[in-house]
C-alpha cells in the first residue's frame, strides 16, 4: 500500500497549500516538492526490485456491484517514469521558490503543481484503463489551470483554453477508444489487454480513437499547435509539463500499445511512422523561425515528441529500447533548456533574441549549463543524448521495417536539433552585432546576476547530462528494465557511449556539421519560410474552426432559444417524437391484445376530453380555456372511475379543483382574452407536431403496456398499505407515506416557484406603483 500511500500524499499537499499558501508565502513550494521527494525516494528503494523482476501491483475495490476496481502496476516503464516526474518535480518546485516574488496566489500555484505531479504518476501506474483516463483528465485540468495561472492576461487566458480544447477532444476520443477496446477484450485491465490485445474492427476503431488521443496529448501534428501556445504559462510549469512531463502522457501510451498492437493492425506503423517524421521535421524547422527563446523550445519539444513517437510507434525492440533512451535523455536536457530559459527572462526581463546581448558574462554558470544540454539534445559526444541518439541510428540502422526511411527521417531531424540548439544558446548568450539587435536591446549592465540557489536545478539537470553519458550503468538499468516491460525481446539490449567508428558515428557527425552549417545561413531558412508562407497555419486553422463555431451557436440559439415558450415546448416534444419515435417505427410491433377502449363508455368519455382539449386549443377567452381544461381533467377521473379506481378518481377530482380555483385567481389579474402571436415555424408544423406527439404517446402506451411480460407492484402495494401506511386509499398512501420524500421534494419545488413568483409579481406591482404618481399619493 506504499504505493498508495504516495499518491495520496500528493492530493493532501495539494489541499494543504490551497488552504495555507498565503500564510506560507513562498514556502509553500518547499512545502510541496515534499510530494515529489518521497516520490523519488520511493522509486530508488523500489528500482532494485523492479530491475530483479518483481512487480509492485494494488487492487482496491471501488463499486464492487459494477466491478470497478482501481488498479496499479509499477512495472520497469512506470517506474522510469516516476524518476522523471518525481526527479524533475522536485527541482522545478525548487527553482519556482527562487522564481517568484511573494504573492498571494502561489498557494493555488503549488496546489495545481503538486496535484499535477500525483495525477501523472497515477496515470503511469495505472494497470485500469477508466483509471488511466481518469488520470488523463486530470493532468488536461491542472494543465489548464496552470498555464492560466495569470489570467489577468488575455493571451494568456486564450493559451490555456486553446490547451484545453484540444487535450479534451483528444480525451473525449481515447474515452471512446479505452471503452470499445476493453469491450472487445473483455477486460479494463491494461495488462491483459496487451497480453491479448483484440482484433476485430471494432477494436481496430477503438486504437484509432486512442491514438487521436494520444496525438493531441504528445502534441503531434496536426495537433501540435497548442504546445507553443502553453509558452505562456510561467517558465516552471513548461519546464515540468510541456517538456519533461504532461507532453510525454501521449508517448507513454503509445509505447505501450505500439508492441502488441503494430505487428497486428496494417495501419498503425505507417501511421506513426508519418506522423512521427512530419512532427519531428515541422517542429525542427519552425523552431528555427523563432525569436523568442520559449517558443524556440517549444516547438524543438514538438520535434522531440515526433522523434520519440517515431522510435516507439514501430514496435520493434531495438526502436522501443531507443526510444525509451530518447525520452530520458530529453527529459534531462529539455528540462534544464527551459530552466536556463527562465533564468534569463527573470533577470533580464526579456526572452526575445534580438533583445538579449552579451549575457554570458552577467551569468556564465547559467551559459554552461544551457550549452551543455543543447549540445545533448543535438547529439554531443559523451553526453547522454548523444548516447540516446546512437542507440536511434544504430537501431534504425539494423530494423527491417521501413529502417532506410526511419534512418533519413532521423538523420534530418539532428540536423534541424543541431541549428536550432546552437540558435537557442546563440541568442540567449552571445554577443550581437546592431543589425541583429533590435531598438529596445536590454543593456547587459542592467542585469542582475541570478542566486547560485535559482541556478542549481538547471546546472543539476546538465551535470545528469554530462554524468549519466559517460557513466551509463544507472541510465542503461533504467532504459533496460523500461523497455523490457514493453517489449520483452529487448532484454539483450544495452546503452553504449562508443558503437565505434560505423555508419551511426559518421551520420551523427554529419548530421552535426551539416546542422552547424544551415545555422550559419539564415538565409536559406528564410527563403524556406517565403517558399511555405501559404502553407496552412494550424493556429489559424483553430482560430477559424472557434470563430464558426460560436457563429453556428449564435445562430442555433437565436433559432431554438428566442425567449418563445412555445417554441422550447416544441423542441422538446420534437426530440421526443425523433428519437424514441424513429425507434418505436423501425422494431416495435403493436401487441395483438392491443385495443383503443374496452368499454363504450370509455369511448364517448375519451372523445369528449378530446373534444375539450381541441377547445382549449382554440378558445379566444382565458376563462373559457381554464374551464376546458379542467374538464379535460373531470373527463379523466371519470375514465379513472370506469376502470375501478375510485381513490385515483378521487384524487384527481380533487387536484383538478384546486387548480381550477388557483387559475380562476391568478385571471383576474390578467386581460380577458388570450394574444394570438404568430408562431415562427408556421401553425402548419405547430398542428403536424401536435398530431405527431399524440399519435407516438398513444402508440407508446399501447406498446409498452402489452410488452409487458412480469407482474405489477400493484399487488404489493395493495398488500403493504393498511399494515404499514394505515391507510385503505392506497394513492394517497403511497403519496404521503412510500413516496414521502419525494412528495416533500415536489412540494419544496412548488413552493420554491410560488416564492419566486410572488417575489417577481410584488417587484412590479413597487415598480408600477413608482411609476404612478397618482397611486404613490
Amino acid at each position: 500500500m506504499a504505493l498508495v500511500l504516495v499518491l495520496l500524499l500528493h492530493a493532501v499537499l495539494a489541499l494543504v497549500a490551497g488552504l495555507a499558501g498565503r500564510r506560507l508565502g513562498r514556502g509553500v513550494l518547499l512545502l510541496t516538492a515534499l510530494g515529489p521527494a518521497v516520490a523519488l525516494a520511493y522509486a530508488a528503494a523500489l528500482t532494485p526490485a523492479v530491475i530483479d523482476g518483481s512487480i509492485p501491483e494494488v487492487s482496491i475495490a471501488w463499486a464492487g456491484d459494477l466491478d470497478l476496481t482501481i488498479d496499479l502496476r509499477l512495472d520497469g516503464f512506470a517506474l522510469l517514469f516516476w524518476w522523471v516526474i518525481a526527479g524533475v518535480g522536485l527541482l522545478v518546485m525548487l527553482y519556482a521558490n527562487r522564481y517568484f516574488g511573494e504573492r498571494r496566489d502561489l498557494g493555488r500555484f503549488a496546489s495545481m503543481l503538486v496535484l499535477f505531479a500525483g495525477s501523472m504518476l497515477l496515470l503511469t501506474s495505472a494497470d485500469n484503463v477508466l483509471v488511466l483516463f481518469v488520470a488523463w483528465e486530470l493532468t488536461s485540468i491542472t494543465s489548464y489551470l496552470l498555464i492560466g495561472f495569470e489570467d489577468h492576461k488575455a493571451q494568456t487566458r486564450a493559451a490555456a483554453l486553446q490547451a484545453l480544447l484540444v487535450t479534451a477532444a483528444g480525451g473525449l476520443a481515447l474515452l471512446g477508444g479505452l471503452v470499445l477496446i476493453g469491450q472487445q477484450a473483455g477486460t479494463y485491465s491494461l495488462s491483459g489487454i496487451l497480453a491479448a490485445p483484440p482484433s476485430s474492427g471494432v477494436a481496430s476503431v477503438g486504437l484509432a480513437l486512442a491514438l487521436v488521443g494520444a496525438m493531441s496529448k504528445s502534441a503531434q501534428a496536426p495537433f501540435h499547435f497548442w504546445l507553443p501556445g502553453a509558452m505562456a504559462a510561467p517558465t516552471p510549469v513548461s519546464a515540468y509539463l510541456h517538456s519533461a512531463t504532461m507532453v510525454k502522457a501521449g508517448i507513454y501510451l503509445i509505447a505501450r500499445l505500439a508492441p502488441s498492437f503494430a505487428p497486428a493492425v496494417d495501419w498503425w506503423r505507417p501511421t506513426l511512422v508519418a506522423v512521427g517524421t512530419v512532427t519531428m521535421l515541422l517542429g525542427g524547422y519552425r523552431a528555427l523561425r523563432q525569436t523568442d527563446l520559449k517558443a524556440l523550445l517549444a516547438y524543438g519539444t514538438v520535434s522531440q515528441l515526433g522523434f520519440m513517437a517515431l522510435l516507439l510507434g514501430v514496435g520493434e525492440p531495438e526502436l522501443t529500447h531507443a526510444g525509451v533512451a530518447v525520452l530520458l535523455a530529453h527529459a534531462v536536457f529539455k528540462a534544464a533548456l527551459f530552466l536556463t530559459v527562465g533564468v534569463v527572462d527573470h533577470q533580464a526581463h526579456a526572452r526575445d533574441l534580438r533583445r538579449l546581448d552579451g549575457l554570458w558574462r552577467i551569468m556564465p554558470a547559467t551559459a554552461v549549463a544551457m550549452a551543455i544540454s543543447a549540445a545533448s539534445m543535438a547529439g554531443v559526444i559523451p553526453l547522454l543524448g548523444f548516447v540516446a541518439k546512437e542507440a536511434a541510428l544504430e537501431a534504425a540502422l539494423h530494423t527491417g521495417i521501413a529502417g532506410g526511411f526511419v534512418t533519413a527521417a532521423i538523420v534530418a531531424g539532428a540536423v534541424l536539433t543541431t541549428a536550432y540548439g546552437i540558435r537557442l544558446v546563440w541568442g540567449a548568450f552571445a554577443a550581437k552585432s546592431d543589425d541583429v539587435l533590435i531598438a529596445d536591446a536590454v543593456d547587459p549592465a542592467s542585469v542582475e546576476p541570478p542566486s547560485r540557489a535559482f541556478e542549481a536545478p538547471g546546472l543539476l539537470l546538465a551535470a545528469a547530462s554530462v554524468v549519466f553519458g559517460l557513466w551509463l550503468a544507472v541510465p542503461d538499468a533504467l532504459v533496460g528494465v523500461a523497455s523490457m516491460a514493453l517489449a520483452p525481446d529487448s532484454s539483450e539490449l544495452h546503452l553504449k557511449l562508443w558503437h565505434g567508428i560505423g555508419p551511426s558515428f559518421l551520420l551523427s557527425l554529419g548530421a552535426l556539421a551539416v546542422g552547424a552549417a544551415l545555422f550559419a545561413l539564415p538565409r536559406l531558412v528564410a527563403v524556406v519560410g517565403r517558399l511555405t508562407e501559404r502553407a496552412p497555419d494550424m493556429t489559424e486553422l483553430y482560430r477559424r474552426s472557434l470563430r464558426g463555431l460560436n457563429l453556428v451557436a449564435d445562430w442555433t440559439t437565436s433559432l431554438v432559444q428566442p425567449g418563445s415558450l412555445p417554441i422550447y415546448l416544441g423542441m422538446i416534444l420534437a426530440t421526443v417524437v425523433v428519437l424514441p419515435g424513429a425507434m418505436l417505427l423501425t422494431g416495435a410491433d403493436l401487441p395483438a391484445s392491443a385495443a383503443l377502449a374496452d368499454s363504450p363508455l370509455q369511448v364517448v368519455v375519451g372523445v369528449l376530453v378530446v373534444a375539450a382539449a381541441l377547445g382549449t386549443a382554440v378558445m379566444r377567452r382565458r376563462l373559457s380555456a381554464v374551464l376546458l381544461l379542467g374538464a379535460i381533467g373531470y373527463g379523466v377521473a371519470v375514465l379513472f372511475v370506469i376502470q375501478g379506481a375510485p381513490d385515483l378518481a378521487l384524487t384527481q377530482v380533487l387536484i383538478e379543483t384546486l387548480s381550477l380555483g388557483l387559475f380562476v385567481l391568478v385571471l383576474r389579474r390578467l386581460p380577458v382574452e388570450f394574444r394570438q402571436p404568430t408562431w415562427r415555424l408556421g401553425n402548419g408544423l405547430r398542428v403536424a407536431l401536435a398530431l405527431a406527439v399524440g399519435v407516438f404517446m398513444s402508440a407508446f402506451a399501447l406498446i409498452a403496456a402489452g410488452g409487458r411480460t412480469g407482474g405489477t407492484n400493484a399487488a404489493d402495494f395493495l398488500e403493504r398499505a393498511k399494515p404499514e401506511g394505515g391507510g385503505n386509499n392506497v394513492v394517497n398512501v403511497i403519496i404521503t407515506d412510500m413516496r414521502a420524500l419525494d412528495t416533500l421534494g415536489e412540494i419544496t419545488v412548488i413552493l420554491v416557484a410560488a416564492i419566486g413568483i410572488l417575489s417577481m409579481v410584488g417587484g412590479a406591482l413597487v415598480r408600477t406603483t413608482a411609476d404612478d404618481p397618482e397611486e404613490t399619493s
